[in-house]
């Protein structure tokens, strides 16, 4: 059954990457203040030191799994992942679900993190100057560290490779800094040696944070292993980028947290007296992670629209520009909700992703096709999947007047995600077999 597939977004044997260039681009994700503050949040928790580690190790374990199954169909098939999902969910389903959700989620996460770098730096210079920023300043730097990760993000995926490989290795050494001097400040040695909690919340409560900090991040993995040379070297970039980052940031932030009682490497930093390397840290930090969600929304838009990847660096720009704006101009708190309701809703795609090409297809590139229309197994896989994943996550207690209306909407249980992506994936095995796909 296979066919050609011209979307327009396939890549070229010229365009492959080495899998250190991919796994750079994975570990400047990983290596920012949120996965600081969720380390600081798993110390918060009641959570030992090695109930911290082994959250850590499982739940990224659980995203590298899915993420390695995803990025190696990229690997063969050459397509981003709101392309790729047409093979499930059909072209009008990737089109009008997949790259509507993606868009979206990446267009507000791009202006969280540059609302967050603009606040930060603001803050900093006013700081270093002895005044106190103003709304006005905050909104200027708002809009010019947008304007800065966009165009890094136009760039595509050589801008992202470079800039990564810059940032990461000071990234670490600031990281480290920051620990140190805050251990030497605060008698942090002692403090560690004795830190016994006495009330943990538990290991799901640890597995749920760690995999919520990347969810959305694993599924989105297609679009930048696409450009791997090979399956081993989605597997090596995956694992190599992801986790060993993950957990020294974790850490760290625990760290931090049991040490000082901060996790926000800046503010720590900038007690210590060296705001200007708190302030590059931050920086750095929020750039390696923001660009990558302005290129996985410029490429959900561009299939979105109808464009190939011709068209990249416009679709880049306007869903950059929208976040940029929607940082600078406040509009973020209404929405941060919502975007809450997208990280939950987006990772079941990966159960139904995997299900159509693994276990239906086997695997082999030549059973992938871009099915017309919308797929039934596909769709309704998804759907099942995401509510579920919402309602087990905890996501709809972002709003409270719905699960007041409707209390079963909150039933936590596990991990909602990888809750939704087991059912996803389960549901369209068996609806594959019930409902014949269009030809």
């Amino acid at each position: 059954m296979s066919e050609k597939n011209g979307s327009g977004f396939e890549v070229s044997e010229s365009q492959r990457q080495s899998w250190l260039s991919i796994a750079a681009v994975w570990a400047g994700g990983m290596i920012c203040v949120p996965c600081l503050m969720i380390g600081g949040v798993l110390a918060g928790g009641g959570l030992s030191l090695g109930e911290i580690s082994a959250s850590i190790l499982i739940g990224y374990g659980l995203i590298c799994a899915y993420m390695i199954f995803i990025g190696m169909q990229a690997c063969d098939t050459g397509l981003p992942v709101s392309v790729m999902a047409s093979g499930a969910l059909g072209e009008k389903g990737a089109r009008y679900i997949i790259s509507i959700l993606l868009a979206i989620a990446c267009v507000g996460w791009f202006g969280i993190q540059s609302a967050t770098c603009g606040s930060a730096f603001a803050n900093m210079l006013a700081s270093m100057m002895g005044t106190e920023a103003t709304p006005a300043m905050v909104t200027v730097c708002s809009l010019i560290w947008g304007v800065i990760m966009l165009a890094t993000a136009c760039a595509g995926f050589k801008g992202l490779k470079w800039l990564n490989y810059i940032a990461v290795p000071l990234l670490v050494i600031v990281c480290l800094y920051g620990l140190v001097a805050g251990i030497v400040k605060n008698d942090g040695g002692a403090a560690i040696a004795n830190y016994a909690p006495e009330a943990s919340q538990g290991m799901v409560f640890g597995i749920s944070m760690v995999v919520a900090s990347f969810a959305l991040g694993g599924v989105i993995s297609a679009d930048y292993c696409r450009f791997a040379k090979s399956r081993g070297d989605v597997v090596k970039s995956s694992i190599v980028g992801v986790i060993p980052a993950g957990l020294f940031m974790l850490l760290t932030g625990a760290l931090m947290s049991i040490v000082t009682g901060e996790y926000d490497i800046s503010a720590i930093l900038a007690s210590l007296g060296v705001p200007f390397i708190g302030l590059v840290a931050l920086v750095l930090a929020t750039w390696t992670t923001n660009v990558t969600n302005a290129y996985s929304g410029g490429l959900a838009l561009s299939n979105l629209l109808g464009f190939d990847e011709s068209k990249f660096k416009i679709t880049t720009g306007i869903a950059g520009g929208i976040g940029t704006l929607l940082a600078a101009f406040g509009l973020l708190n209404a929405f941060q909700g919502f975007l809450s309701l997208m990280s939950g809703l987006i990772p079941p795609l990966a159960g139904v992703l995997i299900a159509a090409y693994w276990i239906v297809g086997k695997g082999k590139k030549e059973n992938f096709k871009m099915r017309p229309g919308f797929s039934a197994p596909g769709v309704i896989s998804f759907l099942v999947g995401a509510v579920l994943a919402c309602i087990t996550g905890g996501t709809f207690a972002n709003f409270p007047g719905l699960v007041a209306a409707l209390p079963f909407l909150n039933t936590p249980f596990f991990v909602g995600p990888v809750n939704g992506i087991i059912v996803s994936l389960v549901l369209y095995v068996l609806l594959s077999k019930i409902i014949p796909e269009k030809q």
